[in-house]
């Protein structure tokens, strides 16, 4: 019996563990379905226009990552309930085992007690005795037989009806894995679907490889116009700095009293070289890092399209992309958000690219761009998720994609390292 308990214990254990891996995973499903939903919208507002554009073919890209993801899920919930199945199903035979040991053993006491075991067998048994000790013992050992029969009783029913709670949850873990297979089948048919798409578009767009270049040398001026501002305001304010510094210096030299002259030359102050924060800005600094991986989207729905850093071209053969950001794809009349809260260091014009507003939180800078109608103003204090304009669509192919950017100074940051996932 002891076995079992402890059997049961580790049983026990090992299902809360597989039982929280599966609510993550089911979590994650929930999560990867809303996401591919929502590129489907996309995809539906984009097919109504019927030119083949790359935008498009960048959100049907991020379908197919998505519904591979979900597949994934799907395989490893499938593994769980496996196991699952496996525990249970090993339990209930366990159970099946012990439960009839119990009862042979306890049919065997009764049939012992029947013979043996009789009112007038048992008052002779206790007047026989030698002392009153041994007497009072016999009684004793009476009234524990007839308690551990009791408890055999109790341990047989509770063992029966722990049998049928597991078997019932063996047949719903069955149909959930039969349920889950189904599923899967129809995504993979649905991935077969969007992967054949994939391929009908991409050799349509192939044939544009003019108009991708062209479109390639104005997005590498933006990044470039947008990397010279960030530069601009990080040098500006290292100027400023310098002159407090320099200011200063020459108040503290004014306030000395006048000495005899020594003929050495007064060490020069240390001009700083980087922004230096004020005790506000090191706070809001502080909290940016600590809402790591935390900090809001941008847009309150969105997918990314085009991620960070240098990355094979998705039509282009051979030829490479940089990304300062990520691009965010999201519906026609989407607001753009600041992510956190801080000051607006600039607002400006990018050539070819509308607007772009540059929103500093201590050391660190986000940037906006893609954006009409522009709510806020340099030196405008912003406050977390505060709309600070409309992300631009682009009439040719109906894309609205923001781009957005993180900055440590001038060091580019990836910005999926540090918003919710």
């Amino acid at each position: 019996m002891r076995s079992f308990l402890l059997l049961s214990v580790l049983l026990l254990l090992t299902a809360l563990v597989n039982g929280q891996s599966l609510d993550e995973l089911r979590k994650k499903k929930q999560k990867t379905n809303e996401q591919i939903k929502y590129t489907t919208k996309l995809l539906e507002e984009a097919k109504k226009n019927q030119t083949k554009t790359l935008n498009k073919f960048k959100i049907l890209n991020k379908q197919i990552e998505l519904r591979t993801t979900l597949i994934t899920g799907i395989n490893s919930e499938v593994g769980v309930l496996a196991d699952f199945i496996d525990q249970n199903a090993w339990l209930v035979a366990s159970l099946n085992a012990d439960m009839e040991s119990l009862k042979k053993e306890y049919a065997q006491m009764i049939v012992f007690a029947q013979r043996n075991q009789t009112n007038y067998s048992k008052l002779l048994f206790v007047l026989s005795s030698n002392s009153f000790n041994q007497a009072y013992k016999r009684i004793m050992y009476f009234r524990q037989y007839t308690e551990y029969r009791h408890r055999q009783a109790e341990l047989i029913q509770w063992i029966r009806d722990l049998i049928q709670a597991k078997v019932s949850r063996l047949q719903l873990q069955r149909a959930e894995k039969e349920t889950l297979l189904l599923s899967k089948k129809q995504e993979a048919d649905q991935l077969n679907k969007e992967k054949k798409q994939q391929g009908q578009y991409l050799t349509t767009l192939q044939q544009k490889q003019k108009e991708f270049e062209k479109k390639l040398r104005e997005q590498q001026q933006i990044e470039a116009q947008l990397s010279n501002e960030i530069q601009k305001i990080v040098e500006e304010e290292v100027r400023k700095a310098r002159e407090r510094a320099r200011e200063l210096a020459k108040a503290k030299e004014a306030a000395k009293p006048a000495g005899k002259p020594t003929g050495k030359q007064p060490a020069k102050p240390s001009e700083p070289t980087s922004y230096e924060m004020t005790p506000e800005e090191k706070l809001a600094s502080g909290q940016f890092e600590q809402n790591k991986r935390r900090l809001p989207w941008p847009v309150e729905r969105g997918v990314i399209t085009d991620r960070f850093g240098v990355h094979e071209h998705p039509v282009l053969k051979n030829i490479q992309v940089k990304n300062n950001g990520v691009d965010i794809s999201t519906a026609q009349g989407v607001k753009a958000r600041s992510i956190f809260a801080g000051e607006v260091s600039r607002v400006f014009m990018v050539t070819g690219g509308n607007m772009a507003v540059i929103i500093r939180h201590g050391k660190y800078l986000t940037v906006y761009s893609n954006l009409v109608n522009v709510q806020v103003k340099s030196g405008d204090k912003v406050s977390i998720k505060q709309t600070i304009g409309t992300i631009g669509t682009d009439g040719d192919d109906d894309k609205t994609v923001l781009k957005f950017q993180i900055w440590k100074e001038n060091v580019k940051m990836d910005p999926e390292d540090w918003i919710a996932r």
